[in-house]
């Protein structure tokens, strides 16, 4: 990968910073691209003089997307949105993976998600369905990359539970307690992009649902968060009557789900029988317990100085 120019359209946000990370450790040559370049500048001491560039693009907009792809050797795509899901998921997947066949860049991946499926309840699982084979319609030899929820330091899921479980609440309401997660780690995650990047021969084409090594319930990782922050909470289990109202006030401010975030947890998000993932990658996904204590000490009462009583 040494010199090859990578465009990661959305390298600023959580999983793509770690993408930009890897592909400089490389030598790989990284070329940023979203809608305010200036939001990812954080990331140019990472790589050597002239190793990061930073461009300011539109995925809804085919001419920033043609100048941010100008001259690449390959093309991540790791925009996604919960909310103008057809807008960004579909038509932006699209005119990404149109730019870059006809731009000639040889290696291209895009960033969907386990759930992804054209007949899912969820408007956002549709779409990132639809957005797949957009993908694939304009450029077959994609790879396209569904990974279960990431985890990592500046995530919005395993931080967001940790801070209400850290909050004054007596009683932590859970919902959709059954609800199966596979968390990956967002270095995995970007090791495998990059993984494929390296070799488009053997993954150009290809689908990857990628899970880390343990399989959690909601109410499982809500216990594993308390003792990661030597908390002591009561849990209660809402029934999925109580969670499916609650959800329906999503649209309000400050609620705590949406309606279609409800609905994506009607189905489990963990890595499907038979399908490829890390070990077709040659990675070894890394388990939640091995690094998220390191920051899971902020939730302490006394933070690092806090007791610590290790998850089992």
């Amino acid at each position: 990968m040494r010199d090859k120019l990578i465009t990661l359209f959305g390298g600023g946000g959580f999983v793509g910073r770690y993408v930009a990370q890897e592909l400089l450790a490389t030598g790989a040559r990284v070329r940023i691209a979203q809608r305010d370049p200036r939001r990812a500048f954080f990331l140019k001491p990472l790589g050597g003089l002239g190793q990061t560039q930073f461009v300011a693009a539109d995925v809804t907009r085919p001419d920033t997307i043609a100048r941010a792809i100008d001259g690449s050797d390959g093309v991540v795509n790791l925009v996604g949105t919960f909310t103008d899901y057809e807008r960004i998921q579909v038509d932006g997947a699209r005119l990404v993976a149109q730019a870059a066949a006809a731009a000639g860049a040889g290696r291209f991946v895009h960033i969907s998600a386990i759930g992804a499926d054209a007949e899912s309840p969820s408007r956002y699982g549709r779409t990132k369905a639809q957005g797949e084979a957009a993908v694939r319609d304009a450029l077959s030899g994609a790879t396209i990359v569904r990974p279960s929820v990431v985890f990592g330091r500046e995530d919005q899921f395993i931080n967001r539970f940790a801070g209400l479980i850290a909050s004054p609440l007596p009683v932590v309401p859970v919902l959709k307690p059954d609800a199966r997660f596979q968390p990956v780690h967002v270095v995995d995650v970007a090791r495998a992009v990059v993984a494929a990047l390296t070799d488009p021969l053997a993954h150009g084409g290809q689908t990857y649902e990628l899970g880390g090594p343990d399989v959690m319930t909601m109410l499982d990782l809500h216990h594993w968060i308390a003792q990661a922050t030597g908390r002591d909470k009561t849990f209660a289990p809402l029934p999925d009557a109580v969670g499916s109202a609650i959800a329906s006030m999503g649209f309000l401010p400050g609620a705590p789900i949406t309606r279609d975030q409800w609905l994506m947890l009607q189905r489990d998000n963990v890595v499907a029988d038979g399908a490829q993932g890390f070990d077709r990658l040659g990675i070894i996904p890394t388990p939640l317990g091995a690094v998220a204590p390191g920051w899971m000490v902020l939730y302490r009462r006394q933070g690092r100085f806090g007791h610590n009583r290790a998850p089992a």
